[in-house]
Order: C-alpha cells, then structure tokens, then sequence
C-alpha cells in the first residue's frame, strides 16, 4: 500500500511492518500521519494475514521526537475547547482496538508524542544509541498525556522525573531496560530490526485466536481493579478456546525452540 508518511509491508510468515519515514524531519508526526495510521491499523485489523506487527522507524538520528511542531503541531487555531483531540486516539494500535501483537523497535531519540506508541505497544525493543526524554516543559507545555499512558508500564518515579527534567535529561538504552520500559537491548539499529522481525514471526507462527485474546485480556485488565480483573479473566478463555479446549493438542504440537534471553 502507497503511503505518504509511512510504509507498510507484509511479509509471508504473517508479519506487517510499519515504518515511520519522515527522516527529513527526524520522523515527527503530524495530521497526515495521524491520518495514515488510522488507515494502517484498519487495514492490519481487517487483515486475517497479518499475525504480529513490527513497528519501526527510517534510518536517521530518531525513532520519533513527537509532534511536527513546525507544522503548527495537532491543535488548530480555529478549534474551539471542546473541539481538541489527542493524537493517541488514531495513532496507537489499543486505541484502534487492534489486538495483534505490536513489537516496537525503537532508536536514537524518543521523544515526547513518541510515547504514544510506547504506550500501547506489547514488546520494546531499543538499539544501544537510544534516548529516552520528553522535552514539553522545556518548552513551557504541561506534559499529560504521554506521561499518565507511560504509567502502565513505567515506575511512577521514573515517570516524574522524566516529565520535569525535559531536556535536560535522556534515558539511556540501559537505563530502560532496567526500568522494563525496554525488554531487549541491541548494538545496532540493523540489529535491532532484525531481532524485531524474529521475535514478530516467532509469534506470528502461534495460533492468532489465542494471541490475540491473551493481548486483549491483559490489556483490558489495566482498567480493572485486581480482583474484577481476575474474575474477568476466566470469561477470554471460554471465549478464545473452542468449546473449552486449546486451539494446539499439546501431545502432537512441534516442540519450541527454547532461546535463553
């Protein structure tokens, strides 16, 4: 499919790869893109091909530094109060209500709106070189948004100081891995676009009903206190398992390939 600020690819072992490609302006995003992954994510959910998805972005200094400011950034002067809308509510994959697998491979700067992806992918991935900030305060902006959706995956106190630091701190590759905002770390960014696409595929080969109802059920777990969400629980296996039953007999199933990570 032809895009204007994105690509996106399909590979035969049921893995979409969506490539942000704005280099030229360190893959910002602006209205056009929004526009795009609403359209994206639409197509990857209608798509019974598509198992698993690798988010990743084009070869230069940024995996994303957020909105396209020089754009005039996502409000419009002539939108009234109440006519504001948050860009996560297209560009996110949860808040499509795609329930696919997201693996996101993240490099160099990631910044601010970048997070909106962050927040509702299922597995980080990040090269060596990157850089975690969010400057809105620098700039005399209230942050919000990114940072309460980081809350789900980041500790409240690595939230905070990010959000009132700005620019004048970045987290480093190691730094997040530490924190469990990244699960993997590689040398480089061909690396790390590599390991993304082995760990989608690897996912992909496993039966989509069951991989996408333990993503919704995890997910929609967040929202509920422990104890509801644990009674809930049970209802996305009766419904994710014919009659009761696993999709795979385990007796007759291929072995796994075990990986020490």
């Amino acid at each position: 499919m032809s895009y204007e600020t994105i690509l996106y690819d399909v590979g035969n072992d049921g893995v979409a790869t969506i490539t942000l490609n704005r280099p030229d302006r360190l893959n910002a995003f602006n209205r056009m893109m929004g526009a795009e992954f609403r359209d994206v994510w639409a197509t990857v959910k209608a798509d019974h091909g598509v198992r698993a998805v690798v988010l990743r972005a084009s070869d230069c200094p940024a995996f994303c530094t957020g909105v396209d400011v020089k754009e005039g950034g996502w409000t419009r002067p002539e939108d009234g109060p109440w006519d504001a809308t948050d860009p996560g509510e297209v560009l996110g994959p949860k808040s499509n209500h795609v329930w696919k697998p997201v693996i996101l491979a993240t490099h160099g700067m990631v910044a601010g709106g970048a997070f909106y992806w962050l927040n509702e992918a299922d597995i980080i991935l990040c090269s060596e070189d990157a850089q975690f900030f969010d400057p809105h305060v620098t700039f005399g902006m209230v942050a919000a948004c990114e940072p309460i959706g980081a809350l789900a995956r980041m500790p409240l106190g690595e939230v905070i100081r990010m959000t009132l630091l700005g620019n004048d701190e970045r987290m480093s590759a190691q730094t997040a891995l530490r924190i469990s905002l990244v699960t993997e770390v590689t040398p480089t960014r061909e690396e790390l676009w590599k390991r993304a696409h082995e760990i989608a595929s690897a996912i992909a080969a496993k039966p989509a009903a069951a991989i996408q109802g333990s993503v919704r059920a995890i997910w929609e777990a967040l929202d509920m206190p422990r104890h509801a969400a644990m009674t809930n629980a049970l209802k996305y296996t009766q419904l994710g398992n014919p009659i009761g039953r696993a999709e795979v007999d385990r007796w007759s199933a291929p072995k796994a390939t075990w990986r020490l990570r």
